[in-house]
């Protein structure tokens, strides 16, 4: 039927399965047979067939398959009947009978010893065909083992070569790429040698041009005092007070080219500090790309140390392999010991009862013994064999492992000496970075001191808390990110340190200022002096963290000294920072400080947020009454046209200041919602009880100073208030914008969108501001022309003209006296306006 079915398909694929079901069913039928054979008494009784050691092709020509031989049956001898002849005598007859009983029984015998001669035949030809079949499948599958290991083991080198190419294709990349880094860096530090070189020649002539203004106020100041002396004999000295006159002019034109010039070199300087500032950012790229190219180092010894585990379990199964094998093999001799012994004993019940046959049984018996002494003697040579063949591969498996470990130390030297080099300029960066911390600490220290620079004069006690806090927080996180720095790890980052480090060097040098701006609230020289110290100290202590954590220093400390040194250093910051905060507090008024105990400051601080946002739609309503209100018929044109745009840039500024306290209110809502965790807000704002001072503080502030601008855009418009003071309310309202926005920006989330409308929502009111000042300024300026076009100059008289000179010098010096005496009275009002401030 099979035969049938591969001659009607022409697909003989189809029918693999029912060909393996009939080669599995030829081979148990085989089996059969063969323990069939085994048996005596089924001999005995049946002839057992035999099939060929193959099972027949069933994909060959049309001879149908070898059916197994029988055995020919003989006849049984069949008596003849002769009639008896009365001629023989019963003798004779009984004579013959016997004769033929015995022939017969004799050919009984014969038959007999031919039946088990056969069946001995039969039985080892039966035992030989399954040896052969025996070993056949053995060789088979030893050969089929054999090519799959040494396919498996050129699969292996074929992998292990490719890998290793990539691998050394990656590096000499990363070389590349590392070299190519190099030569940036170099380009990027010559560059920065440059630009300190530039800043240093700048920082010089500027020097030099504050010396000769100095020189040159001097004089004039020598020159003046020369010229009251002359006063009294105006007309003996006229000629000689023009000449001198004139040479003032010329000296006064050259003062402002100077001044003009100094003004440029500080805007380039400026520039310059916002190019350092770029460098730094393409620096932190560099370091990402750094930290890339690790990575991809980590990976690839990842995938090494994979690759030799996975070795290591393929060596494993194959010992797995030749123990499961050894096991079979003595299993498969223990059960033919068993059934060879159960056959012995079968052979001697039957020596008792068949005595002739128990010669050829012993002999039956000992080649059956020999069988499997050879048959052991077999396995023990197969199994040395395989446990060759296991060395050998274990030898090779050795061999292609030491070359890999080779090669991989090989690498792993290049890629630490790359690392070991990369370390070193990476700290040469680190340490620049920390130089030029320092550099910038040094320069607010000398702004600090300098009786020139004022500081920042729209500064509070409350925001100057608020910035001190915020350089406690900066202190800790470059603590922090510091420890993760020298922490023994594959994924060390300077970028974090970096970050660290330039924010706390920033916040230091605001401190500075803010702490010089608050001086001019305090009642006595002494507690002005005080802050002065405090603040310094606390510079000084930033700039000792700075150089303590540079490498020369920590190169020579153990991990333990080095953790020391750095926490060390924090609690200097972070002490000095405390009395720098404790002097400040004395500046405020007992009147104005906020019990935490006793209030919730949460209420606080929606209450002026919310008096802030009142107070600006307040205003925005009383500009808009403004605005519509009925022109006055006495005003000229060109006034009506001079008001509308005051009102139109204030009703700007206030509409830019309202989006502004929004925008303040939303990110400090979102400050508290992440800075709590699982507090609640009254909790949070009593931890946090200086910024959120300072938080108070801005928003009164921007409350006073919008109230402020509407008062004096109404003065304007209705004659009581002159532009000068439109311009200090204008200025005043940025002035308390800005530190609002500072305030926030002390507890703001990095990349907080919140923070960022705050942030656009400030630069709107500066540029609303601006717009302002310019309207007031050039009202300003048209008036100034029109008053000095009224006087004619050319038609004067030399007299008439001298004497109007004269005049205009005398209001300048009255002016000057005025405008000192005014700025030391303003002074004065503004200490007593802050600590009266809730009054």
């Amino acid at each position: 039927m099979l035969r049938a079915m591969h001659r009607r398909t022409s697909d003989p694929d189809g029918l693999a399965l029912l060909r393996q079901r009939f080669n599995a069913q030829h081979y148990a039928l085989l089996k059969f047979y063969y323990e069939c054979s085994n048996l005596k008494y089924l001999t005995s009784l049946i002839s057992v067939p035999k099939l060929p050691q193959d099972p027949p092709s069933l994909l060959g020509g049309d001879s149908p398959p070898l059916l197994p031989t029988r055995r020919a049956v003989s006849p049984k001898p069949v008596e003849t009947s002769r009639p008896s002849s009365p001629g023989v005598d019963w003798a004779e007859q009984q004579r013959e009978i016997a004769r033929k009983q015995r022939e017969y029984e004799l050919e009984q015998q014969r038959l007999q010893q031919q039946r088990e001669l056969e069946q001995q035949q039969q039985q080892m030809e039966a035992l030989r065909l399954q040896q052969e079949f025996d070993e056949q499948k053995r060789l088979q599958m030893e050969r089929e083992r054999l090519q799959r290991e040494q396919l498996q083991r050129e699969q292996v080198q074929r992998q292990s070569e490719g890998r290793l190419a990539e691998l050394e294709q990656n590096i000499l990349t990363l070389r590349g790429q590392y070299e190519r880094d190099q030569m940036l860096i170099q380009q990027y530090d010559r560059r920065v040698k440059a630009l300190e070189q530039e800043m240093q020649l700048i920082n010089m002539n500027a020097q030099q041009q504050l010396a000769s203004k100095d020189d040159m106020i001097r004089s004039i100041q020598d020159q003046i005092n020369v010229w009251k002396s002359k006063y009294e004999a105006l007309a003996k000295l006229y000629s000689q007070l023009r000449q001198e006159h004139l040479e003032l002019l010329t000296k006064f034109k050259a003062i402002q080219l100077k001044a003009n010039s100094a003004q440029e070199a500080v805007e380039k300087m400026e520039k310059m500090q916002k190019e350092i500032k770029d460098k730094n950012l393409q620096m932190a790229d560099m370091v990402r790309e750094r930290d890339r190219a690790k990575n991809e180092l980590l990976r690839w010894q990842n995938t090494q140390n994979d690759e030799v585990a996975r070795l290591k379990r393929d060596v494993e199964m194959a010992n797995g392999r030749v123990e499961d094998l050894g096991r079979s093999k003595s299993s498969e001799v223990g059960a033919m010991v068993a059934k060879f012994n159960k056959e012995k004993q079968d052979l001697e019940d039957l020596a008792n009862r068949r005595l002739r046959e128990i010669e050829s049984l012993q002999r039956q018996v000992e080649d059956q013994k020999m069988d499997i002494e050879r048959m052991q003697i077999e396995n023990e040579e197969e199994k040395s064999v395989l446990e060759k063949g296991l060395d050998e591969t274990l030898l090779e498996l050795a061999t292609v492992r030491d070359g890999q470990s080779e090669k991989s130390s090989v690498l792993q030297g290049r890629l630490d000496a790359m690392s070991s080099s990369h370390k070193h300029k990476m700290a040469q960066i680190f340490d620049s970075i920390m130089e030029t911390c320092i550099g910038k600490i040094e320069e607010s220290i000398y702004d600090l001191e300098s009786p020139t620079q004022l500081g920042n004069q729209t500064a509070t006690p409350e925001f100057t808390l608020s910035m001190i806090e915020k350089a406690h927080t900066a202190s800790t996180e470059f603590e922090l990110a510091l420890l993760q720095y020298l922490r023994p790890s594959h994924d060390v980052n300077q970028v974090d340190a970096i970050r660290a480090a330039l924010n706390l060097s920033q916040t230091i040098v605001d401190v500075l200022g803010n702490a010089k701006g608050i001086t001019r609230l305090s009642k006595k020289d002494e507690d002005a002096d005080d802050i002065i110290r405090h603040a310094k100290s606390s510079a000084l202590a930033a700039q000792e963290f700075f150089t303590n954590v540079t490498s020369t220093r920590l190169g020579g400390l153990s991990p333990e000294g080095s953790i020391r040194a750095i926490e060390r250093s924090n609690e200097g910051v972070q002490a000095a920072m405390e009395r720098l905060a404790k002097a400040t507090e004395y500046l405020i008024p007992k009147s104005s400080q906020l019990d935490p105990s006793k209030m919730d400051l949460g209420d606080v601080v929606e209450l002026e947020m919310g008096n802030a946002a009142r107070t600006i739609e307040e205003a925005t309503a009383k500009l808009q009454a403004l605005i519509s209100k009925p022109k006055n018929d006495g005003l000229s044109a060109i006034e009506i046209q001079v008001n509308a745009s005051i009102l139109e840039s204030a009703m700007a500024m206030m509409q830019a200041i309202g989006h502004l306290i929004k925008c303040a209110t939303i990110s400090q809502q979102e400050i508290v919602a992440q800075g709590r965790g699982t507090q609640t807000n009254a909790a949070f704002y009593k931890k946090h009880n200086r910024w959120t001072e300072g938080l108070i503080s801005a928003a009164k502030s921007v409350a006073m100073a919008t109230t402020l601008l509407v008062e004096t855009a109404d003065g304007v418009i209705s004659k009581t208030h002159s532009m000068e003071q439109l311009l200090v309310a204008s200025n005043e309202v940025a002035a308390a914008t800005a530190q609002l926005v500072a305030a926030s920006r002390v507890k703001a989330n990095i990349m907080s969108k919140a923070q960022d409308n705050l942030e656009r929502a400030s630069k709107a009111v500066t540029e609303a501001s601006r717009a302002l000042v310019r309207a007031v300024k050039t009202i300003m300026d048209r008036e100034m022309k029109e008053r000095e076009s009224a006087v004619d100059y050319q038609n004067m008289n030399a007299h008439e003209f001298k004497i109007k000179e004269m005049t205009q010098q005398v209001e300048i010096l009255k002016l000057e006296k005025e405008l000192t005496l005014a700025r030391r009275v303003l002074g004065e009002m503004r200490k007593v306006s802050y600590h009266q401030s809730d009054d």
